[in-house]
């Protein structure tokens, strides 16, 4: 008996290996990419070094509807099996601090080309600038039809079209009306891993400020994430990994119509009164000097001026013996919680990954099947799956593909 043939919508990560796991199990695959070539999201991908995967892979680090259906998945392909693959194709990995793995070359594009080499290699054929305009179900498969006229068949489908994060690299949400014809449910999807816009009338000032320190968003007086690492000031709010990794749960906040703030702390590993304690010496130990100069070299000296006026201090220039008790009780709060309404997020284009997505209770975890349509597999960001930073959502690219490759290809 002859394997299945197979339709793989979507040129990314995990349409990739899906295309190469059906392969090599034995079935005629073809790729169909919107895009003029695939894997363009992934050279841009871990600041154009790639980061695979994560070796320190926890169920935490996967959000979602339903966090344990991707724990469920990758744990069935977890980061040694990635790293195994990829070895097997040629690319040699490394692994840095804090289990991040990336080829050893440091080029994403090595990543690219190794997976296309292979999909050379098994024979499946690969076509560009086929944006899909209809998927039909049928008795003897499916059918999927371009824009431009093309039509293909296959008896399986494999929907691997990503999301709506940066879809100048191909995604464009096209997938998830495909997934809403086909009858699936949405969870509808917001930017996740992105940039914050924060409402205060300095940030034009500290445009490009950077420091080490740690950020929380709060919610109803709750601290719902609290992340650390460098933190960079924007003119439309704040970047920075941390910052990314709060991005899904103040947008989801957003979504819901919550008020959000940004607490960030220039000195976490300080307690509160040592912070109050540093700050009262340096404004008490030289009357005459002013507030500005005693302030140096705790701060980025463009933050110095917009930590005043919030605290009263009107005139940078203020002479030391004038400001009031009240004023260096307020300069210290800040340094230790500096609250910032949070108006919104980055748009899709800033985006690094989609929150939300295919509902998981209709797909079987163990197949990576719809239970809505058979013969239909998801992988990838399409699903109600996205990952923290640090080589989680690729990781779940791989294992979604690896996984829904194997069973569209089963005979």
């Amino acid at each position: 008996m002859s394997h299945p043939s197979i339709l793989v919508v979507g040129g990314g990560a995990a349409g990739m290996m899906t295309a190469v796991t059906a392969a090599r199990a034995g079935a005629p695959v073809t790729v169909l990419e919107r895009l003029d070539r695939v894997g363009k999201k992934l050279l841009s991908t871990g600041n154009g070094r790639c980061n695979l995967t994560n070796v320190h892979f926890e169920g935490k680090n996967f959000h979602g509807g339903c966090p344990g259906f991707a724990v469920d998945v990758v744990h069935r392909f977890p980061p040694a099996k990635t790293m195994e693959f990829f070895e097997s194709l040629g690319l040699l990995c490394s692994v840095e601090e804090g289990g991040l793995v990336y080829p050893a070359c440091g080029q994403a594009s090595a990543v690219l080309d190794v997976l296309r080499f292979e999909m050379d290699r098994l024979g499946v054929k690969v076509h560009g600038d086929a944006e899909i305009q209809r998927v039909s179900p049928g008795r003897n498969g499916f059918e999927a039809r371009v824009k431009d006229g093309r039509a293909f068949s296959g008896d399986r489908l494999v929907l691997a079209a990503g999301g709506k994060a940066a879809p100048n690299l191909g995604s464009n949400g096209s997938g998830f009306e495909i997934a809403k014809a086909l009858g699936h449910r949405l969870v509808e999807p917001i930017p996740g891993l992105v940039q914050l816009n924060l409402s205060a009338p300095f940030l034009k000032h500290v445009d490009g400020v950077k420091f080490n320190g740690s950020a929380a968003v709060t919610v109803d007086g709750r601290v719902l994430r609290e992340e650390s690492g460098e933190i960079l000031f924007t003119s439309y709010g704040i970047s920075g990994i941390p910052i990314l990794q709060l991005g899904r749960v103040a947008g989801e906040m957003l979504h819901n119509k919550k008020e959000v703030f940004l607490d960030l702390r220039f000195f976490p590993s300080m307690k509160t009164e040592d912070v109050s304690a540093m700050v009262a010496d340096r404004l008490r130990r030289r009357p005459d000097r002013s507030a500005e100069e005693a302030m140096i070299g705790t701060v980025n000296k463009k933050l110095i001026g917009p930590l005043l006026r919030t605290a009263g201090i009107e005139r940078a220039g203020e002479p030391c013996g004038r400001v009031t008790e009240e004023q260096v009780r307020r300069l210290s709060a800040l340094l230790s919680r500096w609250r910032f309404p949070v108006t919104g997020t980055q748009g899709w284009l800033r985006a690094q990954v989609t929150s939300g997505g295919v509902d998981t209770a209709e797909i079987d975890p163990q197949r990576m099947e719809s239970k809505i349509v058979p013969g239909l597999f998801l992988a990838g960001e399409i699903i109600d799956v996205d990952g923290d930073c640090g080589g989680y959502n690729l990781q779940w690219a791989w294992s979604s593909g690896r996984i829904a490759g194997l069973h569209a290809a089963a005979q």
